[in-house]
Protein backbone atom coordinates (compact mmCIF):
# COMPACT_ATOMS: atom_id res chain seq x y z
CA UNK A 1 0.00 0.00 0.00
CA UNK A 2 0.92 3.48 -0.79
CA UNK A 3 0.32 5.37 1.89
CA UNK A 4 0.19 8.88 -0.11
CA UNK A 5 -2.31 7.83 -1.79
CA UNK A 6 -4.65 5.55 -0.28
CA UNK A 7 -7.29 7.96 0.98
CA UNK A 8 -7.39 9.76 -3.02
CA UNK A 9 -7.87 6.70 -4.23
CA UNK A 10 -10.94 5.65 -6.41
CA UNK A 11 -14.03 8.35 -6.71
CA UNK A 12 -16.77 7.60 -4.28
CA UNK A 13 -19.40 5.21 -5.30
CA UNK A 14 -22.90 5.16 -4.74
CA UNK A 15 -24.31 2.83 -2.55
CA UNK A 16 -27.52 1.78 -4.79
CA UNK A 17 -25.87 -1.65 -5.12
CA UNK A 18 -27.38 -4.94 -6.29
CA UNK A 19 -26.29 -6.43 -2.91
CA UNK A 20 -27.94 -4.19 -0.56
CA UNK A 21 -31.52 -4.97 -2.78
CA UNK A 22 -30.73 -8.67 -1.51
CA UNK A 23 -30.36 -7.50 1.92
CA UNK A 24 -34.44 -6.31 1.56
CA UNK A 25 -32.83 -2.36 0.20
CA UNK A 26 -32.37 -1.01 3.82
CA UNK A 27 -32.34 2.67 3.91
CA UNK A 28 -30.22 2.96 7.55
CA UNK A 29 -28.21 0.60 9.26
CA UNK A 30 -27.96 0.56 13.39
CA UNK A 31 -26.40 -1.32 16.00
CA UNK A 32 -28.78 -2.66 18.49
CA UNK A 33 -29.78 -5.09 21.38
CA UNK A 34 -32.36 -6.80 23.14
CA UNK A 35 -33.94 -7.36 26.45
CA UNK A 36 -31.87 -10.98 26.62
CA UNK A 37 -28.59 -9.18 26.14
CA UNK A 38 -28.24 -9.99 22.50
CA UNK A 39 -26.69 -7.69 20.31
CA UNK A 40 -27.25 -7.15 16.82
CA UNK A 41 -26.72 -4.99 13.65
CA UNK A 42 -29.81 -4.08 12.30
CA UNK A 43 -30.80 -2.79 8.67
CA UNK A 44 -33.98 -0.55 8.71
CA UNK A 45 -36.55 0.44 5.56
CA UNK A 46 -37.30 4.33 5.30
CA UNK A 47 -40.89 2.86 6.07
CA UNK A 48 -39.49 1.24 9.49
CA UNK A 49 -39.48 -1.99 8.55
CA UNK A 50 -36.54 -4.66 9.52
CA UNK A 51 -34.89 -5.65 6.31
CA UNK A 52 -32.01 -8.09 8.18
CA UNK A 53 -30.60 -8.27 11.69
CA UNK A 54 -27.13 -10.37 11.63
CA UNK A 55 -25.81 -11.30 15.64
CA UNK A 56 -22.98 -9.69 16.43
CA UNK A 57 -20.37 -10.34 19.65
CA UNK A 58 -20.74 -7.69 21.85
CA UNK A 59 -22.84 -3.96 22.27
CA UNK A 60 -21.93 -2.27 19.08
CA UNK A 61 -21.67 1.24 18.48
CA UNK A 62 -21.75 2.83 15.17
CA UNK A 63 -21.05 0.80 11.64
CA UNK A 64 -19.18 1.61 8.46
CA UNK A 65 -21.03 0.64 5.17
CA UNK A 66 -19.14 -0.13 2.03
CA UNK A 67 -19.35 2.11 -0.83
CA UNK A 68 -19.53 0.19 -3.80
CA UNK A 69 -20.73 -3.85 -2.20
CA UNK A 70 -23.49 -4.83 0.65
CA UNK A 71 -20.93 -5.01 3.30
CA UNK A 72 -21.35 -3.06 7.13
CA UNK A 73 -19.11 -3.29 10.13
CA UNK A 74 -20.27 -3.11 13.10
CA UNK A 75 -18.08 -1.38 15.17
CA UNK A 76 -17.71 -2.26 18.78
CA UNK A 77 -18.65 0.09 21.68
CA UNK A 78 -15.37 1.42 23.48
CA UNK A 79 -13.43 -0.35 25.16
CA UNK A 80 -14.13 -3.15 22.77
CA UNK A 81 -11.89 -4.72 20.70
CA UNK A 82 -13.79 -6.31 17.71
CA UNK A 83 -15.23 -5.25 14.54
CA UNK A 84 -17.55 -8.06 12.09
CA UNK A 85 -18.01 -6.83 8.69
CA UNK A 86 -21.21 -8.51 7.25
CA UNK A 87 -22.36 -9.31 4.02
CA UNK A 88 -25.70 -8.26 4.41
CA UNK A 89 -27.69 -9.53 1.01
CA UNK A 90 -26.47 -13.07 2.87
CA UNK A 91 -25.69 -12.70 6.47
CA UNK A 92 -22.67 -14.38 5.66
CA UNK A 93 -18.99 -12.92 8.07
CA UNK A 94 -16.94 -11.70 5.68
CA UNK A 95 -14.19 -11.10 8.01
CA UNK A 96 -13.21 -10.36 11.84
CA UNK A 97 -11.05 -7.65 12.98
CA UNK A 98 -9.36 -7.71 16.27
CA UNK A 99 -7.47 -4.50 17.35
CA UNK A 100 -3.84 -5.01 18.20
CA UNK A 101 -2.49 -5.65 21.40
CA UNK A 102 -2.70 -2.50 23.58
CA UNK A 103 -5.45 -1.24 21.59
CA UNK A 104 -8.77 -1.40 21.20
CA UNK A 105 -11.67 0.35 19.34
CA UNK A 106 -13.88 3.50 19.46
CA UNK A 107 -17.06 2.81 17.64
CA UNK A 108 -16.39 4.12 14.80
CA UNK A 109 -14.37 3.67 11.25
CA UNK A 110 -14.80 5.27 7.86
CA UNK A 111 -13.78 3.60 4.22
CA UNK A 112 -11.93 5.30 1.50
CA UNK A 113 -13.48 6.84 -1.71
CA UNK A 114 -13.20 3.47 -3.46
CA UNK A 115 -13.48 1.08 -0.97
CA UNK A 116 -10.34 -0.33 -0.87
CA UNK A 117 -9.18 0.65 2.81
CA UNK A 118 -11.23 0.97 6.13
CA UNK A 119 -10.30 3.22 8.99
CA UNK A 120 -11.06 2.78 12.33
CA UNK A 121 -10.10 4.64 15.42
CA UNK A 122 -8.32 3.14 18.04
CA UNK A 123 -6.41 4.19 21.30
CA UNK A 124 -3.44 3.28 22.41
CA UNK A 125 -3.89 3.30 25.91
CA UNK A 126 -0.59 2.63 27.40
CA UNK A 127 1.28 5.64 25.07
CA UNK A 128 -1.41 6.88 25.42
CA UNK A 129 -2.58 8.22 21.86
CA UNK A 130 -4.76 8.53 19.42
CA UNK A 131 -4.84 6.05 16.05
CA UNK A 132 -6.15 5.05 12.92
CA UNK A 133 -5.76 1.37 11.64
CA UNK A 134 -5.87 0.85 8.05
CA UNK A 135 -6.89 -2.41 6.67
CA UNK A 136 -7.24 -3.40 3.25
CA UNK A 137 -10.76 -4.55 2.24
CA UNK A 138 -9.62 -5.95 -1.23
CA UNK A 139 -7.09 -8.05 0.52
CA UNK A 140 -9.32 -9.92 3.44
CA UNK A 141 -9.44 -6.72 5.67
CA UNK A 142 -5.95 -7.11 6.47
CA UNK A 143 -4.15 -4.77 8.63
CA UNK A 144 -1.26 -2.77 6.66
CA UNK A 145 -0.86 0.61 7.84
CA UNK A 146 -1.57 3.15 11.42
CA UNK A 147 -1.83 6.18 11.43
CA UNK A 148 -1.71 9.13 14.19
CA UNK A 149 -5.10 10.64 14.43
CA UNK A 150 -3.67 13.86 15.47
CA UNK A 151 -5.23 13.66 19.45
CA UNK A 152 -6.18 11.58 22.42
CA UNK A 153 -9.35 9.60 22.49
CA UNK A 154 -10.25 9.74 18.83
CA UNK A 155 -13.96 8.63 18.17
CA UNK A 156 -15.77 9.37 15.21
CA UNK A 157 -14.21 9.79 11.97
CA UNK A 158 -15.69 10.92 8.64
CA UNK A 159 -15.04 10.57 5.26
CA UNK A 160 -15.03 14.79 3.15
CA UNK A 161 -16.52 15.07 -0.33
CA UNK A 162 -13.37 17.19 -1.16
CA UNK A 163 -11.18 14.49 -0.16
CA UNK A 164 -9.08 13.29 3.13
CA UNK A 165 -11.06 12.76 6.68
CA UNK A 166 -12.15 14.56 9.57
CA UNK A 167 -11.21 12.80 12.87
CA UNK A 168 -13.00 13.86 16.02
CA UNK A 169 -10.59 13.83 18.92
CA UNK A 170 -12.69 13.51 22.08
CA UNK A 171 -9.87 14.59 23.96
CA UNK A 172 -10.66 11.61 26.89
CA UNK A 173 -7.83 9.37 28.08
CA UNK A 174 -9.05 5.90 28.67
CA UNK A 175 -7.49 2.87 29.86
CA UNK A 176 -9.08 -0.69 29.83
CA UNK A 177 -7.87 -1.49 32.97
CA UNK A 178 -10.24 0.94 34.34
CA UNK A 179 -13.43 0.58 32.50
CA UNK A 180 -14.90 3.01 30.62
CA UNK A 181 -13.41 5.75 33.46
CA UNK A 182 -12.50 9.01 32.21
CA UNK A 183 -8.74 9.57 33.43
CA UNK A 184 -7.52 13.24 32.34
CA UNK A 185 -10.84 15.33 32.69
CA UNK A 186 -8.50 18.55 34.49
CA UNK A 187 -6.22 18.64 31.57
CA UNK A 188 -8.15 16.97 28.75
CA UNK A 189 -7.77 18.69 25.55
CA UNK A 190 -9.96 17.91 22.48
CA UNK A 191 -9.49 18.65 18.94
CA UNK A 192 -10.87 18.13 15.32
CA UNK A 193 -8.09 17.29 13.13
CA UNK A 194 -8.03 16.75 9.47
CA UNK A 195 -6.53 14.07 7.23
CA UNK A 196 -5.21 14.78 4.03
CA UNK A 197 -5.03 12.45 0.65
CA UNK A 198 -1.68 11.02 1.67
CA UNK A 199 -2.93 10.26 5.41
CA UNK A 200 -0.43 12.97 6.80
CA UNK A 201 -2.50 15.66 9.82
CA UNK A 202 -2.91 18.97 7.50
CA UNK A 203 -5.23 20.73 10.28
CA UNK A 204 -5.99 20.62 14.25
CA UNK A 205 -8.24 22.94 15.62
CA UNK A 206 -9.19 23.25 19.46
CA UNK A 207 -11.38 24.87 21.66
CA UNK A 208 -10.62 28.05 23.23
CA UNK A 209 -9.39 27.42 27.06
CA UNK A 210 -13.27 28.02 28.38
CA UNK A 211 -14.30 25.05 26.25
CA UNK A 212 -11.54 22.82 26.86
CA UNK A 213 -13.64 20.12 28.77
CA UNK A 214 -16.39 19.87 25.93
CA UNK A 215 -15.44 16.95 24.18
CA UNK A 216 -15.77 16.55 20.59
CA UNK A 217 -17.15 13.32 19.86
CA UNK A 218 -19.43 12.93 16.80
CA UNK A 219 -19.15 15.41 13.35
CA UNK A 220 -21.53 15.29 10.22
CA UNK A 221 -20.58 17.13 7.17
CA UNK A 222 -22.21 19.41 4.09
CA UNK A 223 -19.82 21.60 1.60
CA UNK A 224 -16.66 23.10 3.64
CA UNK A 225 -18.67 22.88 6.80
CA UNK A 226 -18.08 20.50 9.79
CA UNK A 227 -20.94 20.39 12.65
CA UNK A 228 -19.79 18.98 15.48
CA UNK A 229 -21.86 17.47 18.63
CA UNK A 230 -20.20 18.16 22.09
CA UNK A 231 -20.28 16.33 25.59
CA UNK A 232 -19.79 18.69 28.35
CA UNK A 233 -17.20 17.22 30.95
CA UNK A 234 -16.77 20.02 33.31
CA UNK A 235 -18.74 21.27 35.95
CA UNK A 236 -22.35 19.97 35.39
CA UNK A 237 -24.21 23.02 36.44
CA UNK A 238 -22.04 25.19 33.70
CA UNK A 239 -24.27 26.04 31.11
CA UNK A 240 -22.22 25.52 27.91
CA UNK A 241 -23.12 24.95 24.22
CA UNK A 242 -23.24 21.33 22.82
CA UNK A 243 -23.01 22.30 18.53
CA UNK A 244 -20.10 23.92 17.35
CA UNK A 245 -18.97 24.46 13.40
CA UNK A 246 -15.98 24.59 11.82
CA UNK A 247 -14.75 25.77 7.98
CA UNK A 248 -11.18 24.95 7.63
CA UNK A 249 -8.78 27.78 8.40
CA UNK A 250 -10.97 29.38 11.02
CA UNK A 251 -11.59 28.59 14.79
CA UNK A 252 -14.76 26.80 16.16
CA UNK A 253 -17.82 28.29 16.13
CA UNK A 254 -19.71 27.59 18.65
CA UNK A 255 -24.09 27.86 18.44
CA UNK A 256 -26.14 27.56 21.74
CA UNK A 257 -29.87 27.12 22.12
CA UNK A 258 -32.42 27.84 24.60
CA UNK A 259 -33.28 24.04 25.51
CA UNK A 260 -29.78 23.11 25.21
CA UNK A 261 -30.26 22.27 29.05
CA UNK A 262 -32.41 19.50 28.25
CA UNK A 263 -29.83 17.40 26.45
CA UNK A 264 -28.53 17.52 30.20
CA UNK A 265 -24.85 18.24 28.40
CA UNK A 266 -24.98 15.56 26.37
CA UNK A 267 -25.46 15.38 22.69
CA UNK A 268 -25.91 11.68 21.34
CA UNK A 269 -25.44 12.16 17.42
CA UNK A 270 -25.62 14.69 14.74
CA UNK A 271 -26.74 15.20 11.19
CA UNK A 272 -27.27 17.59 8.32
CA UNK A 273 -30.69 17.47 6.20
CA UNK A 274 -29.39 16.78 2.85
CA UNK A 275 -31.45 19.98 1.13
CA UNK A 276 -32.30 22.67 3.91
CA UNK A 277 -29.21 21.64 5.56
CA UNK A 278 -30.89 21.93 9.15
CA UNK A 279 -28.64 20.78 12.11
CA UNK A 280 -29.94 18.27 14.54
CA UNK A 281 -28.63 16.41 17.95
CA UNK A 282 -30.25 14.10 19.71
CA UNK A 283 -30.09 14.13 23.51
CA UNK A 284 -30.78 10.50 24.71
CA UNK A 285 -30.36 11.33 28.11
CA UNK A 286 -32.89 14.30 27.94
CA UNK A 287 -35.37 12.60 25.24
CA UNK A 288 -34.74 15.44 23.44
CA UNK A 289 -33.49 16.90 20.22
CA UNK A 290 -32.27 20.22 19.13
CA UNK A 291 -32.09 21.80 15.61
CA UNK A 292 -30.38 24.76 14.14
CA UNK A 293 -30.06 26.18 10.48
CA UNK A 294 -27.53 25.99 8.50
CA UNK A 295 -26.11 29.23 9.57
CA UNK A 296 -26.02 27.57 13.34
CA UNK A 297 -29.13 29.74 14.30
CA UNK A 298 -31.84 27.82 16.69
CA UNK A 299 -34.89 26.44 15.48
CA UNK A 300 -37.56 24.95 17.27
CA UNK A 301 -36.42 21.53 19.41
CA UNK A 302 -38.73 18.42 19.97
CA UNK A 303 -39.40 15.64 22.49
CA UNK A 304 -38.21 12.38 20.93
CA UNK A 305 -37.99 9.55 23.94
CA UNK A 306 -34.76 7.95 24.21
CA UNK A 307 -33.72 10.18 21.03
CA UNK A 308 -30.29 8.18 19.92
CA UNK A 309 -29.35 8.04 16.15
CA UNK A 310 -29.28 10.36 13.54
CA UNK A 311 -29.01 10.45 10.22
CA UNK A 312 -30.18 12.75 6.78
CA UNK A 313 -33.07 10.87 5.01
CA UNK A 314 -35.48 11.97 2.15
CA UNK A 315 -37.28 15.14 2.77
CA UNK A 316 -35.05 15.86 5.88
CA UNK A 317 -33.42 13.73 8.39
CA UNK A 318 -34.04 10.35 10.79
CA UNK A 319 -34.10 9.25 14.62
CA UNK A 320 -33.95 6.10 15.92
CA UNK A 321 -35.90 6.79 19.32
CA UNK A 322 -37.35 4.52 21.48
CA UNK A 323 -39.70 1.64 20.08
CA UNK A 324 -38.87 2.71 16.39
CA UNK A 325 -37.90 5.68 13.73
CA UNK A 326 -38.70 9.51 13.72
CA UNK A 327 -38.82 11.22 10.53
CA UNK A 328 -38.82 15.02 10.23
CA UNK A 329 -36.72 18.23 11.49
CA UNK A 330 -37.81 21.18 13.73
CA UNK A 331 -41.16 21.58 11.84
CA UNK A 332 -42.71 18.47 13.10
CA UNK A 333 -41.98 14.72 13.14
CA UNK A 334 -44.03 11.80 12.11
CA UNK A 335 -43.17 8.59 14.36
CA UNK A 336 -42.71 5.08 12.97
CA UNK A 337 -43.14 1.71 15.66
CA UNK A 338 -40.19 -0.61 14.87
CA UNK A 339 -41.94 -3.96 16.76
CA UNK A 340 -39.09 -6.12 17.96
CA UNK A 341 -38.19 -5.14 21.49
CA UNK A 342 -35.14 -3.16 20.11
CA UNK A 343 -32.92 -0.67 22.21
CA UNK A 344 -30.84 1.22 19.91
CA UNK A 345 -27.55 2.40 20.24
CA UNK A 346 -26.54 5.79 19.63
CA UNK A 347 -26.38 5.84 16.02
CA UNK A 348 -27.50 5.59 12.62
CA UNK A 349 -26.56 5.63 9.58
CA UNK A 350 -27.83 5.96 6.01
CA UNK A 351 -27.43 4.39 2.79
CA UNK A 352 -26.51 6.98 -0.01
Amino acid sequence: MHRRHFLAAGTAAALATPGWALAGAPAFVTAASKGDTSTWIVGLSAEGAVCFSFPIPGRGHAAALHPSRAEAVAMARRPGTFAVVMDCSDGSEVARLTSPEGRHFYGHGAYSADGRYLLTTENAYDVPEGRIGVWDAAEGYVRVDDLPSGGIGPHEMIRLARGGFAVANGGIQTHPDYDRKKLNIPTMRPNLTYLGDGGGIEETVEPPAAYRQNSIRHIAAAGDMVAIALQWQGNPMTPVPLLATHRRGSPLAYHDHSQTARLKQYAGSIAIAPSSREIALTGPKGDYALFFDASGAELDGRELPVAAGAAPAAGGLAFTIEGGLAFGGSGGVRTVAVPGGWSWDNHLVALG
